[in-house]
């Protein structure tokens, strides 16, 4: 018998792509799974998109109480890694006569550079951290570039100093590339995308701009994709951070969701384990991803996260990634050897459990007695014991260094081991607390996906001396609470999950760099 719906509409569909799986899952309006689903991932990955979402509708009794529909994809961050489908950017940076001596994409990868940055101009403009303007904006010079741009570049990239805190020259700069390349011409604005701090707030700018097309592509198939499936849903991509954007957002902001996987997998772990602080480990068919959990959201990144090669300053989770999965190749020869290499969604077909020829860390899980319900054990009949223990310790050993590198403390704390390839995770650990396997872990992904909360955040530098702290706070507060508000967020749940201050005290008047992040549920 299928499980039974909740009231109309209150269903929701997450779909998370892994390169190893395509995982589904329906929820129902008080969060607990209706219907789950692990597929194959295929070359195509709206394919296997398609496969996931027809797979866990059909243990539905109603598809149409399905409401909502989320998507964590890797689509643009492959298209980085692999260098396909970019497109070519312009490069217009407001900034001279200052930054005359670092030419935008300089420290890039020379194929990466050479792949998506067709233009770069640095013409006069930007902000000093005060407000005080480096330069007039040189609109002349705006304009010549986004008519040289208008035939052979796909989308330009504009970057400012100081454009969070002031936006003014980055918006104007974009009306003026509307009046030259026309008004539906695609235009990334810094602001819009990173944090303080203009190289790696440019890097991501450019990379999201390169992105547009392959994001187009992205959205336009999982919209196909659910109405194919019968379904009037409202549709969201998952983000870096743990939360949702509008689909419409989505094709705009791409490289804002580049990190979302994880992402998925640890809030997904939170609310499976009922814990808001934890380590998390995540672990697929090719890589183990080790975060750790604060309130119930992962720990972002201080440092500059590279994507592909390049540094970029916007919002990514704080993790650990190591070359260990269920697909991953066991040799014996000179020792045991395990990976990096993996056999990928080709597990189901090449593990020796399955009747392939290539032993993987899932034949060895099978046989040391920690995978059930996968493949045929009497296919392992002949594996050396002395091989499985050597595999399997070498597992454990790497589990609890990547454990220990997380943790900012000797402190214990749980372990929640999430993902297809859980079964790799010890019992037990040291400097664990305990080692926990929620209901519904195999697809935590796909149930972070479809739980997630919008979410508004700011970056700003204020004058505490000016105003006063406390009403910079609350200015803060307030922004953040409105853009998450316009990101869906039921205005009567909206909380603040983080509030960083950084005192600027090179600054006079008492400047101070003010991170603020307001979350809330979808409202109806």
């Amino acid at each position: 018998m299928k499980p039974q719906t909740a009231d109309l509409k209150k269903l929701r569909i997450g779909v998370d792509v892994g390169g190893t799986n395509t995982d589904a899952v329906v929820t129902d309006d008080t969060g607990d799974v209706v219907a789950a689903t692990k597929t194959a991932s295929t070359p195509e990955p709206i394919d296997g998109i398609k496969a996931a979402v027809a797979a866990v509708l059909d243990q539905v009794d109603d598809p149409s109480a399905v409401g909502k529909a989320m998507l964590g994809t890797t689509h643009p961050t492959n298209a980085i890694i692999r260098r396909q489908d970019l497109d070519r950017v312009g490069v217009l940076r407001l900034a001279a006569p200052s930054s005359l001596g670092v030419r935008p994409g300089a420290a890039w990868p020379e194929d990466l550079q050479r792949m998506v940055i067709a233009h770069s101009e640095i013409v006069g403009g930007g902000f000093e951290y005060d407000g005080t303007p480096i330069a007039d904006l040189d609109e002349d010079a705006v304009r010549r570039f986004g008519s040289s741009c208008a035939q052979d570049v796909s989308a330009i990239a504009v970057s400012c100093p100081f454009s969070p805190a002031i936006i003014d020259h980055e918006l104007r700069a974009a009306e003026l590339l509307a009046e030259e390349c026309g008004a539906d011409f695609p235009v990334s604005l810094s602001h819009t995308v990173g944090s303080l701090g203009l190289l790696e707030r440019e890097n991501a700018t450019i990379l999201n701009a390169s992105l547009l097309t392959v994001a187009k592509r992205v959205v336009a198939g999982f919209r196909s994709t659910l109405t194919e499936a019968g379904l009037e849903v409202a549709s969201f991509l998952t983000q870096n951070d743990g939360t949702l954007m509008a689909v419409d957002e989505a094709d705009k902001y791409p490289v804002l969701t580049v990190g979302s996987g994880p992402t998925n997998s640890m809030r997904g772990a939170s609310t499976l384990a009922g814990l808001s602080d934890a380590l998390v480990i995540d672990v697929g068919g090719t890589s183990a991803d080790v975060g750790i959990l604060v309130d119930g959201f992962p720990r972002e990144s201080t440092a500059a996260v590279e994507v592909g090669g390049v540094r970029t300053n916007f919002r990514m989770p704080d993790l650990i990634s190591v070359g260990l999965g269920g697909g991953s190749v066991v040799r014996n020869g000179d020792g045991v050897a395990v990976g990096p290499d993996s056999v990928g969604f080709d597990v189901v077909t090449e593990a020796v459990c399955m009747g392939g020829s290539t032993l993987t860390l899932s034949d060895v899980s099978l046989a040391a007695g920690r995978l059930e319900g996968f493949g045929d054990p009497g296919l392992l009949a002949g594996l050396d014991e002395s091989l499985t223990d050597a595999a399997m310790g070498w597992v454990d050993q790497r589990i609890g260094v990547l454990c220990e590198r997380m943790k900012a403390s000797s402190t214990l704390l749980p372990l929640i081991a999430v993902g297809g390839g859980a079964h790799l995770v010890p019992p037990t650990l040291r400097g664990i607390s305990e080692v926990l396997w929620p209901p519904h872990h195999s697809v935590a992904n796909a149930f972070g996906a479809a739980i997630a909360e919008a979410a508004g955040s700011i970056d700003k530098v204020y004058g505490y001396d000016t105003a006063g702290r406390e009403a910079c706070l609350d200015a803060a507060r307030a922004e953040a609470e409105d853009a998450a508000i316009r990101a869906g967020a039921d205005p009567k749940q909206v909380r603040i999950t983080r509030i960083v201050e950084i005192p600027m005290t090179y600054a006079p008047g008492g400047r101070c760099r003010v991170i603020v992040k307001a979350v809330g549920p979808l409202g109806s």
